[in-house]
């Protein structure tokens, strides 16, 4: 499918969920439906073209006025969950090798753009990355930069699309409607394998970007 580029800054959205404070609206129109899609398309092809999803959220952020400073601020949440069944086999690990879980919203100003979910091998990091993500809520894409790492992509998921399916193909669009765009809390998914600079795995990791990323015009 094709990505449309629309000039979108001025844009803000309504999501679906009790906490979003939009300046304007996407109307439940075809000409929205079109722009979200682009929108989602364009933030899908940038996370997939960086190595880090914080680094690209924040220019994100950034490009379209999300809050007073582009920044991007882990929420941590102390929690625990098991990894996914072939963690270990795509990490190169034992089964008795410590893998340690984090889970984070990343925020920029208000908004929660994505929570992440991420298993990681410590004895992979050094000393002062583990102490760090132990005891703060940096970014865990900040705290590993000295590692010079990459990532490779398992799946990147849209979770819902605003047109149908076949709408290129002229299958019939929703009804229009006079009031905001219903938008889901979570609009797409990434999970990746991030490496090292000496090509070796560290990190598993699963994002869901919420409506959020959607939300121009704080700033």
């Amino acid at each position: 499918m094709g990505t449309r580029v629309f000039v979108a800054a001025s844009i803000a959205i309504a999501v679906a969920i009790p906490s979003s404070k939009a300046l304007n609206l996407f109307t439940n129109d075809a000409s929205s439906r079109t722009k979200v899609l682009a929108l989602l398309e364009t933030l899908n092809a940038d996370l997939l073209s960086h190595p880090s999803a914080t680094l690209t959220l924040e220019q994100w952020c950034g490009e379209h006025g999300m809050a007073p400073v582009a920044k991007i601020v882990a929420r941590r949440e102390k929690s625990d969950k098991p990894p996914p069944d072939n963690a270990r086999e795509v990490l190169g690990i034992s089964a008795d090798e410590p893998l340690r879980y984090r889970r984070v919203q990343l925020a920029c100003g208000e908004l929660v753009l994505s929570e992440a979910d991420n298993w990681y091998v410590p004895s992979r990091l050094t000393l002062q990355m583990n102490q760090v993500l132990d005891t703060t809520d940096q970014p865990f894409g900040k705290v590993v930069q000295p590692l010079h790492f990459r990532r490779q992509t398992i799946s990147a998921e849209l979770l819902w699309s605003p047109l149908p399916k076949g709408w290129e193909m002229g299958a019939p669009m929703p009804v229009a409607g006079k009031g905001a765009l219903a938008i889901p809390y979570e609009v797409l998914r990434h999970r990746a394998i991030l490496y090292t600079g000496m090509n070796q795995a560290f990190s598993l990791v699963v994002e869901t970007y919420t409506a959020e990323v959607l939300a121009f015009g704080r700033r």
